[in-house]
């Protein structure tokens, strides 16, 4: 099934993820904090997707691995690099939006497009030195008896010496304490946006915000939550009975399948960019609208430049008939 399930991830999420590489590049001319933190976030997808195929091809072999221990630890490091990334990413969008409404003009200061892409690099740096571990306790072992070299997850590993502390330290580095974040800044800005008076259409507001919330606790909810408990329970077990390996089986066939699913958000990702982004979920319709105008939904629609636009905005926003000033009679 992981073959399957991965190949069919790969033909999915890397033309989703190459298409918003492509419209980062060619058609947002405005790049605002949010736009960042997007690009960079469908930046880790691309290079997780990229390194894939190597994984299919091992379990096409049934955990044959031939292509040597460096580049076993290099996957096995782009894994495990790339899945907080994505948390990691998801919370600085959260924490752009808290910023926006709750610190409006201090955050001009405190996370304008230059201070965002020092942040994008410090969240870069700081996942790829935790992640170094992984690197150092992946091993290539040949099974006995059998004609099979393999690729250990440090999951895996009998001895759990390292692989515990660690594992819980990534759960609450990486996983608790983004979750945290993201309720708090979602929730305290509903709650400066509900108590702000004179602001226009604050219902409007809320719901983008709403919207915000939803789609990030729906990642958090559907794929790192499940990940985490899973994965420290799979260590735990070796911890607990370290000589009764059937009794590993029941959380180790769990694991595997939620690395199956966690895959899966390399391909909601780039909705979720859709989701957040109205600038780039227009973009996206319009390309999507020209290389697939016969997919039910889409309108085809003439791809105008951004000046175009808006001309056209500013055209639309006119009345038929506009009121002339008439001076009263002396």
């Amino acid at each position: 099934m992981m073959p399957a399930f991965f190949l069919g991830v790969l033909i999915l999420g890397l033309p989703l993820n190459l298409l918003s590489l492509w419209i980062f590049f060619h058609r947002l001319r405005r790049w605002t904090r949010s736009t960042v933190l997007l690009f960079n976030l469908t930046l880790a997808d691309t290079s997780w997707l990229l390194a894939l195929p190597f994984l299919v091809q091992y379990h096409l072999d049934k955990l044959y691995w031939s292509f040597g221990l460096p580049l076993c630890k290099a996957v096995r490091l782009l894994y495990h690099n790339y899945f907080y990334l994505s948390i990691f990413f998801v919370t600085c969008i959260s924490l752009d939006r808290y910023l926006a409404i709750v610190h409006p003009l201090r955050s001009l200061v405190l996370l304008g497009r230059r201070q965002t892409c020092l942040l994008c690099v410090v969240v870069w740096t700081v996942t790829f030195l935790t992640s170094i571990p992984v690197a150092n306790m992946t091993l290539i072992q040949s099974c006995p008896g059998i004609n099979r070299t393999v690729c250990t997850l440090y999951i895996l590993l009998k001895e759990t010496e390292e692989s515990l502390p660690y594992s819980l330290f990534c759960s609450i580095a990486g996983f608790l304490f983004p979750l945290v974040s993201i309720c708090y800044c979602c929730l305290r800005s509903v709650r400066e946006l509900r108590h702000r008076p004179g602001l226009p259409n604050p219902h409007s507001k809320q719901r983008r915000l709403g919207r915000v919330l939803s789609a990030a606790l729906i990642l958090f909810a559907l794929f790192y939550l499940p990940y985490h408990l899973s994965r420290n329970a799979a260590i735990v077990m070796r911890t607990v009975y370290p000589d009764s390996p059937a009794s590993w089986q029941p959380t180790d066939l769990l694991f595997s399948l939620e690395m199956c699913f966690c895959s899966l958000s390399t391909c909601v990702n780039p909705l979720f960019s859709c989701f957040i982004g109205g600038q780039f979920r227009r973009e996206f319709h319009e390309t999507f609208s020209v290389l697939f105008p016969q997919c039910p939904g889409t309108k085809l629609a003439p791809v105008l430049s951004q000046r175009e636009r808006r001309t056209e905005g500013q055209r639309q926003g006119m009345t038929t008939v506009t009121p002339l000033c008439i001076l009263p009679r002396p």
